[in-house]
């Protein structure tokens, strides 16, 4: 049995075990039953937050990328040494099977590596000269500044590494405020970091309440970074707030993930992989595949055999039973927009094949559901589900595929399975989307960015490009003396 950890914070290098404001429960989703709690941060402990970073940032920013590369290098290892702990409470805050959030956690150890490597990486650049009487035009890029990092409970370990990498390699510090669902995924990260030899204020850990946190943080000029991953309403909310202080800000929002499905891929392949991957973390993923668009020659067949397999998943408490292969949702709240959203469809809607109910007994959990010939304009098709709902739609050609895929706001990840050359190369350019994976579902790699377009937020994390997100760029041009 995995014994749930003690909950604090971290400000200027001190573990605080009393918020406050009080403390929150945390619940596990599989269970309904409480595992612990969490303290509540408040604007006093806010402050000491923000204190602690800005003299965490002046002595971290001064640190040569070489030390700077060992210390996050090293909590990459202990990450690994502590992933089979860590993964075990990251199923019991919020569901995930254990495989996979073994896979996270290790997955997040190798994102931290990659940004640990740009500290000595990113030396900036010599622009030549246009005239003898300059002797250097040097361009650099120095960190911002101390950073918030807002973020949700799907990814608990992946989405906080990302930031945390990205910010302390540009020399950044930073306050992480984790998702109040699962704080101790959070604090086991930052742990690593601290035993590693960060210097005290340049990570630092808060909990409590999202609202009154991001609000208070973004407001205090001691920000210079925010970074957000959320909803695309929440997103728009901070967005406006980073703006007024003029803040940069970096929003990984909401996706509606198309799926154009032609009918040269191979079959066998494309619809276990699409199976597989639309019912991960019960399809509580930002870029979860959600609308499938199948060529019509294949359609009835794609829609049988994606529904028999949705059917066989194992569902269940995967902290008790580590066969289970689709969790809870994370809490009752999702359940009962599932079940809204099943009240919606029906006729020219869409017709329920497989699922469509919440499962009885305790827990918040939901059957893993495939609708076929939803209609364009039914609520599925138009707003982000974020649960274990598929969407199936014919087309009859190419264009009016893409037409479909690029019909919404979103634009984080498009996919696309066929065996014609063309038609890759075609969805590749025409598919609107910060990430396009052509015959597989990988975009999340520790190299390439990650990020979206349109209500789907813009500038990317992992990378360089997630290094860079927290620098800003510095020209310093030299002349002769006298020149």
């Amino acid at each position: 049995m995995t014994t749930y950890p003690e909950v604090r914070m971290l400000i200027g290098g001190e573990w605080i075990a009393e918020g406050g404001q009080g403390a929150m429960q945390v619940v596990n989703p599989a269970t309904e039953k409480a595992i612990g709690s969490a303290p509540k941060v408040s604007k006093e402990q806010l402050d000491a937050a923000l204190a602690a970073a800005d003299s965490g940032f002046a002595v971290w920013r001064d640190t040569p990328a070489i030390e700077r590369y060992r210390v996050i290098r090293r909590a990459a290892e202990l990450l690994r040494e502590r992933a089979e702990t860590i993964a075990r409470v990251v199923t019991l805050e919020m569901g995930k099977p254990h495989a996979q959030a073994l896979g996270e956690t290790t997955g997040a150890a190798d994102l931290i590596d990659f940004l640990a490597e740009e500290a000595k990486r990113q030396g900036g650049r010599i622009v030549p000269a246009r005239s003898h009487a300059i002797l250097e035009q040097r361009v650099t890029q120095e960190p911002v500044g101390p950073a918030v990092l807002l973020t949700p409970w799907n990814f608990p370990i992946n989405l906080p590494a990302k930031k945390i990498g990205g910010a302390l390699a540009a020399g950044c510090s930073a306050i992480l405020k984790p998702a109040e669902t699962t704080p101790a995924s959070a604090q086991m990260l930052v742990e690593c970091f601290v035993d590693a030899g960060l210097p005290d204020g340049v990570l630092n850990l808060v909990h409590g309440d999202p609202a009154m946190i991001s609000e208070h943080l973004i407001a205090s000029p001691v920000t210079r970074k925010v970074s957000f991953t959320g909803s695309t309403a929440v997103g728009k909310q901070l967005g406006v707030l980073a703006a007024q202080g003029m803040k940069r800000f970096t929003p990984e929002l909401g996706g509606h993930a198309p799926v154009v499905i032609g009918e040269s891929a191979d079959f066998d392949r494309t619809v276990a992989a699409c199976a597989a991957t639309k019912f991960r973390n019960a399809g509580q993923v930002c870029v979860s595949p959600t609308r499938f668009l199948v060529a019509r020659g294949i359609y009835d067949r794609f829609v049988a055999e994606f529904a028999a397999r949705s059917q066989k998943l194992k569902v269940g408490d995967a902290s008790s039973d580590e066969s289970v292969e689709m969790g809870p949702l994370a809490h009752a709240g999702r359940v009962a927009a599932m079940t809204e959203l099943m009240k919606s469809l029906g006729g020219e809607k869409g017709e329920i094949v497989a699922g469509g109910s919440a499962i009885q007994g305790p827990g918040h959990f939901f059957q893993p559901t495939v609708i076929a010939a939803p209609s364009l304009d039914s609520r599925l098709m138009v707003e982000e589900p974020f649960g274990p709902v598929a969407g199936i739609v014919p087309y009859d050609d190419i264009e009016e595929a893409v037409r479909i895929a690029n019909s919404l706001r979103y634009g984080l990840a498009a996919y696309a399975f066929t065996a014609s050359l063309d038609e890759s190369h075609y969805l590749g350019r025409s598919l609107r989307a910060g990430m396009v994976a052509i015959n597989h579902f990988g975009v999340g790699s520790p190299e390439t960015p990650f990020g979206g377009t349109g209500d789907s937020g813009f500038g990317s994390e992992s990378g360089v490009e997630g290094y860079l997100g927290y620098t800003e760029t510095k020209l310093v041009t030299v002349a002769k003396a006298g020149a």
